[in-house]
């Protein structure tokens, strides 16, 4: 399992799409005397460079930006496999003597580096079989009804049509006769909440049960310091507004366009990615360009409101204004 412990030193920067993140990360890198690794799970591929709003060349010679462009867009990457290269990236940047900044708005990959992953017994694939086959043969509600009976945390927090966790959940609660939101409670605990549960009641105004509800484990390094931009709802909306046409007149549409003729199709995640999707569509002939935009403004908007819920449930988590973030950080950093 990859430890929260790697990554003690390191300092977070991250907030919902259209918040200004990677600019300011630059500016404070350079400040900080850091460099930044990318916690953007779509800027991992090659020329997904528009639609992923990625570092541009003049941002890249200011700071070094690590996790960019390591992956083709037919590939596939694992939370598990992200953890493994941010731990090499900041175990390289710190025997430099560099300090590391992650820059970035994936959850998944947030959450993973304050709480550690839980990697599970590896797959069965006989009994991924006979799952999928029951899924397949019961339909999604009454597959999921079957969760819930064995593990009601988990199906609280999968959707029916997620059938693909469910049944990973299913087959880890076969495999090993406890349900994987025991194993991931288990490591959380682990992972020393205790750091976050002093420093919010120290630091914080009145919050969620969240943070008060956290179990009292002794930790002896506070977890890595998180700043999430905060940004007014009606001024982000309107960024992402802005920027989804900056991008189309930027060549998006070009971009997607060169993706579609590359050797191999791209993989599950690429093509699901903001913007594409819906460029992909309209290449086929299903929208026209002012509908297509339209489109990826309102799927952008609801993304940053799913990932303001993501953040505001992280208790690690500390809203900051653009003006305070490098003050925040020189008081951690005393």
């Amino acid at each position: 399992m990859m430890t929260p412990e790697l990554f003690r030193n390191a300092l977070i920067l991250t907030g919902p799409t259209g918040s200004g993140k990677s600019r300011l990360g630059v500016e404070l890198a350079e400040r900080l005397g850091a460099e930044i690794v990318s916690m953007d799970s779509m800027a991992l591929y090659c020329g997904m460079d528009i639609g992923t709003a990625k570092p541009g060349p003049e941002e890249r010679r200011r700071v070094p930006h690590h996790l960019l462009d390591v992956l083709d867009p037919w590939e596939s990457a694992s939370v598990a496999w992200w953890l493994e290269q941010a731990a090499a990236c900041c175990g390289e940047i710190e025997s430099r003597g560099q300090r590391v900044l992650f820059v970035g708005g994936t959850p998944l990959y947030l959450k993973a580096l304050l709480r550690g992953l839980f990697d599970g017994p590896p797959a069965d694939l006989e009994v991924r079989r006979q799952l999928t086959e029951e899924a397949r043969q019961l339909g999604p509600q009454a597959f999921h009804d079957r969760l819930a009976q064995v593990d009601p945390v988990s199906a609280a927090r999968l959707p029916p049509n997620d059938v693909r966790r469910i049944i990973r959940a299913l087959e880890v609660w076969q495999l090993t006769g406890k349900p994987i939101s025991e194993w991931q409670t288990q490591w959380a605990v682990a992972s020393g909440q205790q750091a976050v549960h002093d420093r919010e009641r120290a630091d914080a105004p009145e919050e969620s049960a969240t943070s008060a509800a956290l179990p009292t484990v002794h930790c002896p390094r506070p977890l890595p310091t998180v700043l999430c931009l905060d940004v007014p709802r009606a001024e982000l909306y309107a960024r992402i507004d802005r920027r989804v046409e900056e991008m189309v007149e930027a060549g998006l549409v070009e971009e997607v366009r060169r993706l579609r003729e590359l050797p191999r199709p791209l993989s599950r995640e690429a093509s699901q990615a903001l913007g594409y999707k819906e460029m992909f569509d309209y290449l086929d002939g299903k929208a026209d360009l002012s509908e297509t935009i339209a489109r990826i403004q309102q799927r952008s908007r609801n993304f940053a409101k799913r990932q303001l819920t993501w953040f505001r449930h992280l208790p690690e988590c500390r809203p900051a204004t653009k003006e305070l973030t490098f003050a925040l950080w020189r008081l951690t950093m005393v």
